[in-house]
């Protein structure tokens, strides 16, 4: 008989919503023991995962509730690896696509330091993320409601004579607005709605803001123009540990705020944005950008852009404005100061 093995193992988890597969291999690549389909129970997990011992490496891929997966995995002893779905999906060129097949890959890749990684959050900042996306949500939500409480209005042919529609004026528009009985049950309760969601945003700003008040990157990156408190929550949760980036350029490309690259022989090619990254990051930094006023950096660079290359180019200098604001967020999370800005302010 052989000896059991007793080396490292390598593990691959493909994680779906109701049952998993785990996949242990040796450091040869050779497969230990057979694949374990499971319901997604936590001490199932635990036990499968303590035959592979102490010394285990498991990659997931960063897919619908890998939360709960990863937390198991450490409490268990094990090293975590997340796999960047984008990354993996450069590998998937079988012609026969399963569960355990994809599970064996990601050990593979793992094994083989091939791995496209993810940054794996500590479980503190993953729920700060969810308050801070959760508040995203709301806020699209609310803007949907308003959107079908102006169609409501315009359906009837009525002009707004202001502005805004959901002011103090606006409020009192609606209040003396004669509609028929359908279109008004319809608005009342959109307004409804809306109230609702006003109330739980302000609950989550005040949670955000007493989780964060503490936080000197999130203090210093309130002084750059167009980020406030709420922008500077999203910047300070989605790209947690600031340190991981070895550089300004390489937080930018990872919000997708770079050009496309495309090099072969003699022949190299730059496109557009490649927006793969962060979409939360990328939205608060254009809409930093957008907000910022006249007299700071970003909105200079943006209008020396628009001025030397035309309106045409509004939205390349809106990148390459955001681009210079999440530079300057990227030093102010690093040394919790924005050295630049506070040379500027010197007499």
């Amino acid at each position: 008989m052989t000896s059991p093995y007793d080396g490292v193992q390598w593990g691959g988890m493909d994680l779906h919503r109701r049952r998993s597969v785990l996949v242990r291999m040796a450091e040869d690549g050779r497969q230990l023991g057979k694949m374990v389909r499971f319901n997604n129970d936590p001490a199932r997990l635990k036990r499968e995962i303590a035959k592979a011992g102490p010394r285990a490496k498991v990659v997931l891929e960063a897919t619908l509730g890998w939360y709960w997966a990863a937390d198991v995995l450490t409490e268990a002893g094990a090293e975590v690896h997340l796999a960047h779905p984008l990354g993996v999906k450069a590998f998937t060129y079988r012609r026969v696509k399963n569960d355990e097949r994809d599970a064996a890959d990601l050990a593979d890749l793992l094994r083989l330091g091939r791995l496209p990684e993810a940054w794996l959050a500590p479980p503190e900042t993953r729920e700060l993320r969810e308050l801070v996306r959760g508040r995203h949500k709301l806020v699209n939500l609310r803007t949907n409601c308003r959107n079908q409480a102006h169609g409501v209005v315009a359906k009837q042919g009525i002009a707004v004579p202001m502005s805004d529609l959901f002011g103090a004026a606006g409020t009192a528009f609606l209040n003396e607005l004669p509609l028929p009985a359908g279109y008004a049950a319809r608005l009342r309760a959109l307004r409804e709605v809306m109230d609702t969601l006003d109330r739980q945003l302000a609950l989550l700003d005040q949670e955000i803001s007493a989780r964060l008040t503490d936080d000197v990157g999130y203090r210093a990156i309130q002084k750059i123009g167009g980020i406030g408190p709420v922008l500077a929550a999203v910047f300070v949760t989605e790209i947690g540990d600031v340190t991981r980036f070895p550089s300004p350029r390489h937080l930018c490309s990872w919000a997708g705020l770079t050009p496309r690259h495309r090099e072969s022989d003699l022949k190299v090619t730059r496109g557009h944005l490649t927006k793969q990254g962060s979409k939360l990051v990328r939205w608060a930094a254009v809409q930093a950008v957008q907000h910022a006023p006249e007299d700071t950096p970003m909105r200079a660079h943006k209008d020396r852009i628009e001025a030397r290359r035309g309106p045409q180019a509004r939205n390349i200098a809106k990148a390459a404005a955001a681009r210079k604001l999440l530079t300057l967020v990227y030093y102010g999370l690093r040394d919790g100061e924005v050295r630049c800005l506070a040379r500027t302010d010197e007499p």
